[in-house]
Formats: C-alpha cells, sequence, structure tokens
C-alpha cells in the first residue's frame, strides 16, 4: 500500500487542532497556536518517531478512525499532513499531535518508517 499526501493540510483541520489544543491550553493560546501552525512552513518527520514522541500508544487497524484512513490509502487517495505541538524535553512535555493522530497510527501500520509531512510551532511560556 503507497502512501501519498496532500501538498498543504486541509482546511477543516485547524479548527479541528484549535478545538483540541482549547482542551489544553487556554482558548486564545490554542488560536494562537493554530494561527502559528497555518503559518508554519512544510516539515517531515517518520512516524515511528513522531510517534514516540507523542508518548501516546497507537491505535489499533480496527479504530474506526484508523481504519477510514486506511481505506483511503488502499483507494489511492491522499492524507492530511499532520499539525504539531513541539514538546519540550527539558520539562518533559511531549510532542502534542494536535490534529492527525489517526492519520499517525494508520501510516506506522503501514510502514513505522514512512515520512509523514507536518507542519510544527513551538510552544515556549
Amino acid at each position: 500500500m503507497k502512501v501519498t499526501w496532500l501538498d498543504q493540510p486541509e482546511e477543516h483541520d485547524y479548527p479541528a487542532a484549535a478545538a483540541y489544543l482549547a482542551l489544553l491550553c487556554d482558548p486564545a493560546l490554542a488560536q494562537q497556536l493554530t494561527d502559528e501552525l497555518r503559518a508554519a512552513a512544510p516539515w517531515e518527520a517518520k512516524a515511528k518517531d513522531i510517534a514516540r514522541a507523542s508518548r501516546l500508544p497507537l491505535l489499533p487497524a480496527d479504530d474506526p478512525h484508523v481504519a477510514s484512513d486506511l481505506d483511503k490509502l488502499r483507494k489511492g487517495k491522499a492524507l492530511s499532513p499532520v499539525l504539531l505541538v513541539r514538546g519540550d524535553l527539558a520539562r518533559g512535555a511531549p510532542l502534542v499531535i494536535a490534529d492527525g493522530f489517526h492519520r499517525v497510527c494508520a501510516v506506522h501500520l503501514v510502514e513505522p518508517n514512512t515520512v509523514v509531512p507536518a507542519r510544527i510551532v513551538s510552544y515556549l511560556p
């Protein structure tokens, strides 16, 4: 199964990222980070490294959202790049997958070394 990617994140990914980030921080900060993600340059990392840095357990192929992304890949459809907020090694804070966790899980199932396009920003309090 070949993994292909869109050049840009889909428009609906940004409000999804903002909604998720608003659960982790003040909504104004979540919106600021989302605005920065919109302006961020393209960035890449391997699926296995994104998964490890986030410290999240990977979802199985039968998770409905992962299964949907795997089905897209089987049909030759491109996935949207993921939106990330860099972790803080000094504080022990993991990478935050603001949008695209299911895509990372799906791609990891296909091939953990797959390069995943992303937009990434840092949060420095």
